[in-house]
């Protein structure tokens, strides 16, 4: 067992997960190699130069080529009078351009501000002004949201960029593809904006000025998809993405710093790199170990990614539960070669145990489970590695991390009883940008964030999650958590996926409504409620079925719970 010293005045939290940890992990990470994310990604570029650090579209990019175009962006945002600290927007898909702007920025010194590209421009008027963000680098498809709010910004520099501009010859094919044949690049007038490939040209002719970062210098505004209220621009310095990025490359261990330090691993990163989990967990890890991370544009097209992860011999892939589900309903990708797959990481939502039964069955390969939000950059908690089988929980605090189960009061709850998730660690943000008040809310005093997820941890220091506290369902007096209707629903063959919401009642409060899209076209209403009534006691069955083509999901491919509540 990993011995450490107790934490001071947390003798509620005896780390009784440390007696599960692998023999070779750290119960507390080493001291952190390098200040910044600027000194570690340098490092990289220097000692993996010759390796492809991205791919995307056919086209790769070695770290030595990614490391010269950043330090052209970073040239040309100090030429441009921005300066340290200052907040710069990120509005792009998964491309080349992305992990060139984003190192770019870091190297100055500057806060990085990821956009969701499909954001509305109420959505991004909001994120713009509340960030004061000074610059922007967007993608040509959404320029026309940017151009309705710009003037009511901060912003004095617009660079737009399109689809092509880092594919070779082959991007004027694909910027005429996705203009003229998809036409995806709805019209746009912004008049002082320049293109992205004149700024790399820019760049190149001027002098970089390496600024001294410190790790408690902000490096992201991550903003939470503000589903609890406004959207919140979570602090993370420099410090907490360093520390989480050691804490998950610990977390994967000998096997795989042995293959890397041989050559490549291949990451498949289809989850947005503006989404907290691929920027960590891909971007910022694959850097750190020299691996090549192929880029996904548009996951949402199943067969076009099904073809290209055709293409690789891939190692690693990150996603989530209805990643996985709508990947196993192609046939094309029941054919591919999974020989070379030892990882399939998931976060973001509940890994359904009908999900992960079938994943295994067709890759070989089991789902490993994690947890955490981007408050915690993100990751807190991952199950083992060599764990035989699918565990249903959320694994047990990673290095360095602390995790207690509290009650409303704060008090810290005994073993197996359910309440809120709170996280202490290096990897928790600063705070919420300029919300002292939101901040105090989530943050208690002897420093756990609130995370808002109920759950309860075992005897061996594992912990399940049961929902968040603002979807539990209260059915005459008692608690009905929706991942666990939904996981029933599950596993019914008909079923292709399902979302349980309270809805009114007047004899229990609450009643249980699933809405359920079917795989299975002659299933009936009847038929899911006699499933549900074999799997659940009564209060937990739900009253009433709604079907549905689609359900709604955010763009990371979470289900929104809200927008079926109505």
């Amino acid at each position: 067992m990993n011995t450490i010293s107790m934490p001071a005045g947390n003798p509620d939290n005896e780390r009784i997960w440390l007696a599960s940890y692998p023999p070779t992990l750290p119960a507390e990470l080493p001291p952190f190699e390098f200040e910044s994310l600027g000194a570690l990604f340098d490092n990289s570029c220097r000692i993996y130069a010759k390796r492809d650090a991205f791919s995307c579209m056919g086209r790769a990019m070695t770290f030595e080529q990614l490391g010269a175009n950043a330090t052209k962006i970073a040239a040309w945002l100090q030429e441009a009078g921005f300066a340290k600290g200052d907040r710069i927007a990120v509005m792009m898909p998964n491309i080349l351009q992305n992990p060139v702007v984003v190192y770019g920025i870091l190297k100055a010194g500057m806060v990085v501000v990821n956009v969701n590209p499909l954001y509305t421009p109420r959505e991004l008027g909001h994120q713009l002004k509340d960030s004061g963000a000074v610059a922007m680098f967007v993608l040509e498809n959404f320029a026309h949201t940017v151009q309705a709010v710009a003037r009511d910004t901060a912003l004095r520099s617009i660079v737009v960029a399109t689809m092509g501009d880092m594919l070779g010859l082959k991007g004027h094919l694909v910027n005429f593809i996705v203009r003229k044949v998809k036409k995806l690049v709805p019209a746009w007038s912004l008049p002082q904006a320049q293109s992205f490939r004149s700024v790399l040209a820019e760049g190149e002719h001027l002098s970089y000025k390496p600024e001294p970062i410190q790790r408690d210098d902000i490096a992201f505004l991550q903003y939470t998809g503000g589903t609890t209220g406004v959207s919140k621009g979570a602090v993370l310095t420099h410090g907490n993405l360093i520390a989480n990025t050691m804490q998950m490359m610990a977390w994967l261990g000998a096997e795989f710093d042995k293959k890397s330090a041989t050559g490549s691993l291949v990451y498949i990163c289809a989850l947005p790199l503006y989404h907290i989990f691929a920027l960590t967990v891909n971007s910022l890890m694959g850097v750190a170990s020299g691996a090549k991370n192929v880029l996904i544009v548009n996951p949402r097209d199943i067969p076009g990614f099904v073809k290209e992860l055709g293409n690789h011999r891939f190692n690693i892939i990150i996603g989530l539960n209805t990643l996985f589900n709508a990947l196993m309903n192609n046939d094309d990708f029941k054919k591919l070669d999974f020989s070379s797959l030892k990882l399939t990481f998931a976060g973001g939502m509940s890994v359904q145990r009908p999900i992960a039964d079938r994943w295994r069955e067709i890759t070989g390969c089991k789902i490993t489970e994690g947890y955490g939000l981007s408050e915690t950059s993100p990751v807190a908690t991952a199950n083992r590695l060599d764990e035989q089988d699918f565990t249903g929980c959320i694994g047990m605090p990673i290095s360095s991390t602390d995790v207690s189960i509290r009650d409303e009061d704060g008090r810290a709850l005994p073993i197996g009883e359910v309440g809120e998730i709170c996280i202490r660690g290096p990897q928790v943000m600063a705070g919420y940008w300029q919300r002292p008040d939101e901040t105090y809310k989530v943050m208690t005093p002897d420093g756990y964030f609130r995370s808002g997820d109920m759950g309860f941890m075992n005897e061996r220091g594992y912990i399940k999650i049961v929902d968040r506290k603002k979807d539990m369902i209260l059915v005459s007096g008692f608690n009905v958590y929706p991942n666990e209707i939904e996981e029933v629903a599950a596993m019914h063959p008909g079923v292709l996926e399902a979302a349980a919401v309270g809805v009114p009642d007047p004899h229990s409060g609450e009643a249980v409504k699933l809405f359920v899209v079917r795989k299975d076209p002659s299933l009936t209403e009847q038929e899911v409620k006699d499933h549900c009534a074999k799997n659940l006691t009564n209060y937990k069955r739900p009253r009433h079925v709604e079907f549905r083509t689609e359900l709604p999901k955010s763009n990371v491919g979470k289900i929104l719970r809200k927008d079926l509540r109505g």
